[in-house]
């Protein structure tokens, strides 16, 4: 069952609207649920609220899979740069996107602070790390990747997607050394052959190419600290709603491990 309310964003001073997922049986029973958020909501469940016509499908998928979940898919500003601002938690030193504020720490915040309180009190949560994930594609696996490793206290898996990590790398790693980072940890890093430049065939495994080592060092720091990483390498896979919802049956699995 599909919920949409929306929820205030103080540092914009805009609503967001929240896109929710609570299992069928919600109402029918005195159980509590896990939790899953989501950047860009609005791609996650319906073709119809999403920007390029095409979601991924979600609502399909946790219709037909046997763990009962909640999911909060947050919507991002629509707005000229909006997004990026929004999803981006370390300004570039260089390139088109430095014009624009980084906000991401912001939108952190607000999902902690605001967003998932919200969820808490108004559903019948698990609300402990332990069964409190968070996942998103390319800006939003950017800051899922942040929020894994910045907010550790309250995400305890990740899934990231394509994610945009070359953006701030050099932050990102750097946040990554400092920060406390919990044994009990998963994150899924992906990416697609199709999406990456510089690779000589793109329709083998890639285990050379710029994006896989940016990948594979993020999955280094989360094993450094005892957690649990998984690297895929989506043959033919391009940056788009209908790849990343093949990887459905691969990351939230994972990710719910023995949860």
């Amino acid at each position: 069952m599909l919920v949409k309310r929306d929820c205030y964003f103080d540092a914009v001073g805009a609503n967001r609207p929240l896109h929710i997922w609570l299992p069928d049986d919600y109402h029918s029973s005195d159980e509590q649920y896990p939790v899953m958020y989501f950047f860009d909501g609005h791609n996650l469940y319906r073709n119809e609220d999403a920007t390029y016509g095409k979601s991924w499908g979600l609502a399909d998928y946790l219709t037909g899979w046997d763990k009962k979940i909640i999911c909060v898919g947050m919507e991002c500003g629509h707005g000229e740069g909006e997004r990026l601002s929004e999803y981006m938690p370390f300004r570039p030193y260089r390139g088109a996107f430095s014009q624009y504020e980084a906000k991401g720490d912001l939108t952190m915040q607000w999902i902690v602070n605001t967003v998932k309180p919200l969820i808490d009190q108004t559903y019948r949560t698990i609300p402990f790390r332990e069964c409190t994930g968070i996942a998103g594609s390319s800006m939003g696996g950017l800051m899922s990747v942040y929020a894994v490793s910045h907010y550790n206290r309250w995400f305890s898996k990740g899934g990231c997607l394509s994610s945009a990590i070359g953006f701030c790398a050099p932050q990102i790693f750097n946040d990554m050394n400092q920060d406390t980072i919990d044994p009990d940890t998963r994150i899924f890093l992906s990416w697609g052959t199709l999406e990456t430049k510089g690779i000589e065939n793109p329709w083998i495994e890639d285990r050379e190419s710029y994006t896989y080592r940016r990948n594979k060092a993020v999955a280094n720091k989360i094993e450094n600290h005892g957690g649990i990483a998984r690297l895929y390498c989506q043959v033919g896979g391009q940056h788009c709603e209908a790849d990343w919802e093949k990887q459905l049956p691969l990351f939230l699995p994972f990710l719910w491990q023995n949860r």
